[in-house]
């Protein structure tokens, strides 16, 4: 063999392992998807009959401000408990609509969705519930807006993808964090290019939750409180992972491929349990002896455009609220908790945060249509500083119009398989991969849009003050 064919062969030996060593497209090896909901325009709804199940601490809040939603009739509430539902009914009949019927019981759910017209159903349940009431009231013709996360398996996450696909009815995961200002304007400015190439992203939700979770009346029955004995992983991973997905474009042209979770142990809640048993043996008894996850739970992810995003879980160290909400590009950087900053590489190298002045000037270039239109008012109807109004009217406004979601039903899939995945590294010690809800969709699917085009239509009713003052909402 000559010199020249030996080098030849040589070289394309070298080629052909760089190739296979290559990271492949991430595709699950599933068919592909019966419908594409990413993007999805539902026929255009008018007047949208809403039903609420859960009316406990969210479902409260939700009841309350879609009364001042225009082009929605609240047809139906439910809860398990019949005195919740009188209290609701009372509520929405006291600002002068129509009553909705009521239904309670552990299966009241089920026979509102076979007796009462519903073209979005809003579950404020226990997480244990979602996945069902989710996957029963799209067959049963209703689009879904679930509060989080949408399934505590990788196979429910993959149940509810499918029944939406099958349908084509919106399941959209109620993140609210999504509709934050600042997190908001940060999408936009990332949209644009201002902090140039994102290469990593931060969220959280470390918020000090102790006496809450041991409370005898905040959680019905203290469910949440046994989630912590149940998940030793990040098991509230949503808040976090939300608005920085949108930012890195996760499912619209990028994904998730693996992650690992390291956890710390627990250090507060065996002893806390142990403290309030000394004294009421007969309702926390229960608790003692118990093993609880780990104060602090940090997922690192990959992504196939080699992005990695850090998200932290901490419920029970006395610490200040945070979500963090950093990201970080190769122009740029900003984060919002413990201070909210944006830094720049056109601006001292990057090596400082901008003044005051600059940071007025970026709020009022980069803060989206959306916040400008209905931010004012959001914050006058409430709920977590107008976001979860805003997240309502956004939602409401996208059906009557017939618009995509800014949620989709793969975003509820991945971002709440971050529950289970975590739970299995931590206790296989391992990094896993990332299921692909979308089945290769992401390639070409388009991100969220951040206009109202198309829509903006849909108004607000009349608000008052505790003092009968009309506000100007």
């Amino acid at each position: 063999m000559s010199t020249n064919r030996r080098d030849f062969l040589k070289k394309a030996s070298l080629l052909s392992a760089t190739a296979i060593s290559l990271p492949a497209l991430h595709v699950n090896a599933a068919a592909a998807p019966r419908f594409n909901m990413s993007g999805y325009a539902a026929p255009k709804i008018d007047k949208v009959r809403v039903a609420f199940v859960g009316l406990g601490n969210r479902g409260t809040g939700a009841v309350d401000r879609f009364t001042y939603l225009e082009g929605t009739e609240i047809v139906a509430v439910c809860d398990k408990h019949a005195d919740r539902v009188t209290k609701h009914q009372n509520t929405v009949v006291g600002r002068g609509l129509k009553k909705p019927a009521g239904f309670s019981g552990d299966d009241g759910w089920k026979d509102m969705l076979k007796s009462v017209k519903i073209d979005l159903l809003y579950i404020c349940t226990p997480w244990d519930f979602h996945t069902e009431m989710s996957i029963e009231g799209m067959k049963a013709g209703a689009h879904v807006a679930c509060e989080v996360p949408i399934g505590l398996t990788v196979e429910d996450c993959w149940k509810v993808v499918r029944v939406s696909e099958e349908t084509k009815k919106h399941c959209m995961m109620l993140e609210n964090c999504c509709y934050d200002f600042f997190e908001l304007q940060t999408l936009n400015m990332a949209r644009a290019g201002v902090f140039g190439e994102l290469v990593h992203a931060e969220g959280a939700y470390i918020h000090d939750l102790l006496d809450l979770n041991f409370s005898k009346t905040y959680y019905d029955d203290f469910w949440r409180l046994k989630e912590n004995i149940r998940f030793h992983g990040n098991l509230y991973p949503t808040h976090g992972i939300g608005p920085v997905a949108q930012c890195l474009n996760v499912n619209r042209g990028d994904v998730m491929t693996s992650l690992v979770n390291v956890a710390s142990n627990d250090f507060q809640m065996g002893e806390e349990a142990k403290r309030l048993a000394k004294d009421d043996p007969a309702t926390y008894g229960q608790f003692v002896g118990a093993e609880y996850r780990g104060n602090m739970n940090t997922t690192l992810i990959r992504t196939q455009k080699g992005k990695t995003i850090m998200i932290q879980h901490d419920v029970t160290s006395p610490r200040p609220y945070s979500r963090i909400h950093m990201l970080s590009g190769t122009q740029g950087f900003c984060e919002k908790y413990p201070k909210i900053g944006i830094s720049l590489k056109s601006h001292q190298k990057g090596h400082s945060f901008l003044p005051e002045e600059e940071m007025n000037k970026l709020r009022d270039q980069y803060t989206p249509e959306i916040v400008k239109f209905i931010g004012e008012q959001a914050k006058k109807v409430g709920g977590h500083g107008g976001m979860d109004f805003m997240m309502d009217w956004r939602l409401i406004d996208c059906l009557r119009n017939g618009l995509a979601l800014d949620q989709d039903v793969y975003d509820a899939a991945a971002w709440s398989a971050i529950v289970p995945l975590s739970v299995e590294s931590t206790k296989k010690g391992k990094t896993l991969e990332f299921p692909d809800f979308t089945q290769g969709a992401w390639i070409s699917n388009k991100p969220v849009e951040l206009t109202l085009k198309g829509g903006g239509n849909t108004c607000i009713r009349a608000k008052k003050d505790g003092k009968g003052n009309q506000l100007n909402v």
